[in-house]
């Protein structure tokens, strides 16, 4: 079932591809955001002596870094890859005006004798 085709122009025109250096990019920048709040909220929750402080910043950073990561916002987009064109299929046309087919093991063990 395509649901596409009930959906409004505009939404179908957002962008949801991220390019490959995009990916790097946002995986790093999730790896920065988790250790920079992992640290500071350890930190701080060792002052108060409260783990659930150390628990609600790692929270906040987790949401932070999934809002600037998961969707594919411009700067993860800067790089696109240049796909080769696809070939097209090229049809051999035989004298009964037919496409021929690869030759089989029959025909192969005719030819060698």
């Amino acid at each position: 079932m395509d649901i596409s085709k009930y959906l409004p122009d505009f939404i179908k025109k957002i962008p949801t591809h991220m390019d490959f250096d995009g990916q790097k990019r946002a995986e790093r920048h999730f790896q920065i955001i988790i250790i920079l709040f992992s640290v500071v909220g350890f930190t701080w929750g060792y002052i108060c002596q409260q783990f659930s402080q150390t628990m609600y910043i790692l929270i906040a950073g987790f949401t932070v870094s999934c809002l600037l990561t998961l969707p594919p916002w411009p700067m993860y987009r800067r790089k696109p890859l240049n796909w080769q064109k696809a070939r097209a299929e090229v049809e051999d046309v035989g004298s009964s005006g037919s496409t021929s087919s690869p030759p089989s093991s029959a025909q192969k063990s005719k030819k060698k004798k």
